[in-house]
């Protein structure tokens, strides 16, 4: 059985959870925020971009695919830390393929280590998360997936400033690697192991790890689960697309320098945090289904806005409305 936690432990706890789900989105935007100038450095079309995208998201459903492997197995606390390392990994061999090796094959290879990684803490966090609002007794889900926002608007912002002091892609992503391993570690000092996020607490449950594996499964008997799954890969569509092409869709779409391209991911992110701050209290009153239908089709007006805009202040009005959609 669980013991009690402080009060002290649960605000390092929750604390912790927050600063995983702000690395994760400090590792997107600061790979998202240069895609222009990796572009360039490896000259490459936009076919090969693709390419690169495609291979980080069949590597970040990989990683998903493997979390519930890596709970049962390992619990949430041991997973986030490998998984937050290995992402950091790629993000520093990003980096190195980019300005070191001139490599394409390297910065898949890099790209690939940030999704598997990124796709498994995308699971962990939040189950962390949700044990935390079962143990406070409130609705602050939304408010985890803010500081994720908070992670993507600080590392565009970040990106906009390495392209405005021309600092290469090898520095940027290296600063950034050390921050997110620095990260790791301290928040693994701070998240209690729990049951409830399938930590094996003592020497017979590491024995019996298939029986967290079995009750782990139990959630794909249920058919809503796969109604979300397919609400969730809208948005994840709608939100990866931003992450990965805004940037470049203004320099090479709207002839955009590429500070203002990584400006655009920054509006976006700031736009997407603000409604995910206040996600519980517009939940709480229009109700779910209501809330998810005027913002799906408010990232969708946004979108179109994006593509079609014949002047830059309107196409970062479009960024915002996609953004607070999503």
């Amino acid at each position: 059985m669980e013991l009690d936690l402080t009060r002290a432990q649960l605000v390092r706890w929750r604390a912790a959870i927050f600063a995983i789900f702000l690395a994760s989105g400090l590792s997107i935007a600061t790979w998202a925020s240069r895609v222009p100038a990796i572009k360039i450095a490896l000259d490459v079309d936009n076919i090969q971009i693709g390419l690169m995208l495609l291979g980080a998201g069949i590597a970040s459903i990989l990683g998903l695919s493997l979390a519930t492997l890596v709970l049962a197995r390992f619990g949430a606390r041991s997973g986030m830390l490998g998984a937050i390392l290995v992402f950091a990994l790629g993000v520093a061999v990003i980096g190195v393929g980019t300005d070191v090796f001139h490599s394409y094959v390297l910065v898949v290879a890099g790209l690939a280590l940030f999704g598997l990684g990124n796709g498994a803490v995308d699971v962990m966090m939040n189950v962390e998360g949700a044990a935390i609002e079962k143990q406070v007794g409130k609705t602050i889900l939304p408010l985890f997936h803010a500081f994720f926002s908070f992670g993507t608007v600080i590392g565009a912002g970040l990106g906009a400033l390495a392209v405005t002091f021309g600092l290469n892609v090898l520095v940027h992503t290296s600063v950034m690697a050390v921050v997110i391993v620095v990260i790791a570690f301290v928040t693994h000092a701070n998240v209690p192991a729990r049951e409830i996020t399938m930590d094996p607490v003592d020497a017979a449950q590491k024995r019996h790890w298939r029986e967290r594996l079995h009750t782990a499964l139990a959630a794909w008997r249920e058919p809503r689960t796969y109604a979300l799954g397919v609400i969730m890969l809208g948005m994840a569509f709608a939100e990866g697309g931003a992450n990965d092409w805004l940037a470049l869709g203004m320099v090479e779409g709207h002839g955009a320098a590429q500070a203002i391209g990584a400006l655009g991911l920054t509006v976006f992110s700031v736009s997407m945090t603000v409604v995910r701050i206040f996600g519980g209290p517009l939940v709480d009153r229009f109700g779910r289904v209501w809330t998810l239908r005027v913002l799906a089709a408010l990232a969708t007006a946004g979108l179109l806005l994006f593509i079609l805009a014949p002047t830059i202040p309107l196409v970062f009005v479009g960024a915002a409305l996609w953004g607070a959609g999503v």
